[in-house]
């Protein structure tokens, strides 16, 4: 299944056309309305570890977890920790710090941690199930950009292959650190920074690759135009690409949003499959207002998002629904 199709096994009785639900199922969070001036959002997610540290591992899921949190606009409220884990095998020292990293990064958003659910799991699985505010006018959904929005994509690409070199050794112990660096970042100053511009539209780029995510935001009545040579991305990543340490997801990804994309200049396997590759605790994806984009974009550098870029544009519907060029 690709991005979206899932929802569509949701028991068919639930009603998500009711008047206080303001986003359901197929966008990045759930919002519903509590009273006129405020909506509640949540949303759940846990990952496997990514690093050996598990204090790094505790800071990258959550981050990850609350990230969907912030694509809508919210500001984090609570959370509950999520964990799954063999007590037979993970010693009791690496679950302390898993928890502890999930809390710090709960508490750097001004959330609160109120409790959480363990169960045994033969897999390590850690995240957090997350409530969050927001003014009901000012939520943002991943549809609703619009033609003349500029794309401002908040932190690098290249996640997908260079775990996957980490796991089997295959990583500098510089590019790991940076790894961690740019995933256990919140994207909680990225969204602060351009709340106060004129946000169409926003996602995360996580699983589903860069791509993917642009897809879920497409429309009929307009496509996404993407400039290559703009996107961030590590550049460990074209070598660890290169060498074939590409994850299975990213290469689905590709399966399954190549048709919708069409490539305007030549790029080489290893710099293409980043587009796709699946991302985890990936950084803000905004459609925002053209005239507005280059003030967003230095907002969010000055807010310590140093990558970000402007990546793209939303053009009126053409023969293709994303063009890379």
């Amino acid at each position: 299944m690709g991005p979206g199709d899932l929802t569509k096994l949701l028991p068919a009785a639930a009603d998500y056309s009711a008047p206080n639900v303001l986003i359901g199922p197929g966008d990045d969070a759930g919002a519903f309305l509590v009273a006129p001036d405020l909506a509640i959002v949540q949303t759940a997610d846990f990952i496997t570890p990514v690093l050996d540290d598990p204090y790094l591992y505790g800071q990258i899921a959550a981050a990850n977890s609350l990230s969907d949190c912030f694509a809508t606009g919210a500001e984090v409220r609570t959370a509950l920790a999520l964990v799954m884990y063999d007590g037979c095998h993970v010693p009791i020292e690496a679950l302390e710090a898993i928890l502890r990293g999930g809390a710090d990064k709960v508490k750097e958003c001004g959330g609160v941690l109120l409790g959480g659910h363990t169960i045994n799991d033969l897999e390590m699985k850690y995240g957090l199930s997350v409530t969050g505010t927001c003014h009901p006018e000012k939520l943002w959904r991943n549809q609703g950009a619009q033609i003349g929005d500029a794309l401002i994509m908040t932190k690098p690409l290249g996640m997908g292959v260079l775990t996957t070199a980490i796991k089997v050794d295959k990583a500098e112990e510089a590019t790991i650190a940076t790894c961690a660096a740019v995933m256990s970042r919140l994207n909680l100053y990225a969204m602060r920074a351009a709340r106060n511009f004129e946000v169409h539209a926003c996602t995360d780029v996580t699983g589903f690759g860069l791509l993917g995510h642009l897809l879920e935001m497409h429309r009929s009545e307009i496509s996404f135009e993407l400039n290559w040579p703009k996107i961030p991305y590590l550049k460990e990543a074209i070598d660890a690409a290169k060498n074939g340490l590409i994850p299975g997801g990213s290469l689905r990804n590709r399966d399954y949003t190549s048709p919708a994309v069409h490539f305007a200049t030549t790029l080489a396997e290893e710099e293409s499959i980043l587009l796709y590759d699946a991302q985890t605790s990936g950084g803000l994806l905004l459609a925002v207002r053209g005239d507005q984009a280059e003030a967003c974009l230095e907002a969010i550098r000055e807010a310590g998002d140093t990558s970000a870029a402007i990546v793209g544009r939303v053009m009126a519907s053409g023969v293709n629904k994303i063009t890379v060029g």
